[in-house]
């Protein structure tokens, strides 16, 4: 049986990636600090595995980032950096990392972009550093291809959501909302705020796609480096309408607090490259993913509830 370590295995995709590869190895910081070598090292020596899905990473919220820009570049390059070389060292033989569509310019010739278009200039100045961190690994996993004869990849996926996020307003943007959603139905509130005018593009998806690449690509011994996203990109409104709409809450009312950023306005990708190697993908969309997630936030609020 190939022995596969999953990194990071307590985030959004690492436990949804759990339904997937159950007899995986998941970790976090708890069994290894990634930011220091040695520890790195003990991590794949103790467990030897024939695969490595790399998914930690240090990332943060706008404002804890905006806080913190230092840390989240130099803590990411030394976890990509260690994690990858230990896995050379102790010869794993497939290294996965995942990226993000952050690592893309922050404006393009043309959209969507392909993963040719990595370097053709600098990503949003919102989240630089972590960007570039994400960007530096792609160059570091190609490198040690050229040099180093190995075979790893990466994935760049888009924004995502799904059912083992959280819901505690440090969310990302899907499950942040309909947490304002539900905050505001228990408190007999009509609006909930959206940060910026709303209008910009992106993608979103459920988490359970991503993981059903990473497996597939496992099993299949895939090399190719892809982006993986929801095809169709959406405006932060009408992302926030159909929520509202899903979850039987059409009346409350959406109001945009304009003194924040809107932030870059649009990042969407291909995912051509990727239905040539999976044709029969079939990302979830929008409306059964943001079901099946409220329902999972409606339950686990409901059991907290009940706990304390």
């Amino acid at each position: 049986m190939v022995k596969i370590l999953v990194t990071g295995g307590t985030g959004l995709v690492g436990k949804t990636l759990k339904q997937y590869l159950p007899n995986a190895i998941y970790c976090n910081s708890r069994d290894g600090d990634l930011t220091y070598e040695g520890e790195s090292y003990a991590l794949i020596a103790k467990n030897k595995p024939d695969v490595v899905v790399h998914l930690a990473a240090k990332v943060a919220g706008m404002s804890s980032y905006q806080d913190n820009r230092i840390g989240h570049i130099e803590d990411n390059i030394l976890m990509n950096t260690h994690i990858l070389k230990a896995s050379y060292l102790y010869g794993v033989k497939k290294f996965i990392a995942i990226l993000s569509t952050c690592v893309y310019p922050d404006i393009c010739s043309h959209y969507p972009m392909t993963e040719e278009d990595i370097h053709e200039g600098p990503p949003t100045s919102s989240f630089f550093e972590y960007a570039m961190s994400k960007r530096i690994m792609s160059s570091q996993i190609e490198a040690y291809n050229k040099y180093k004869g190995t075979n790893y990849n990466y994935l760049i996926p888009c924004n995502m959501y799904g059912q083992e996020d959280n819901f505690n307003g440090k969310a990302h943007f899907i499950t942040d909302f309909m947490s304002k959603v539900y905050d505001a139905v228990t408190k007999h509130e009509e609006f909930v705020t959206i940060l910026g005018t709303g209008n910009t593009l992106r993608q979103f998806m459920y988490a359970g796609d991503l993981a059903s690449v990473i497996k597939y690509y496992i099993e299949n011994d895939i090399k190719e480096n892809v982006n993986v996203a929801y095809p169709y990109p959406m405006s932060i409104n009408d992302i926030a309408k159909t929520i509202l709409n899903v979850t039987g809450y059409k009346n409350i009312k959406i109001e945009h607090d304009l003194s924040k950023s809107d932030g870059q306005y649009r990042k969407d990708v291909s995912i051509e490259k990727l239905m040539k190697i999976m044709p029969d993908f079939k990302p979830t969309q929008l409306e059964i993913g943001v079901a099946l997630t409220w329902a999972s936030m409606i339950t686990r609020k409901a059991t907290e509830k009940w706990i304390y």
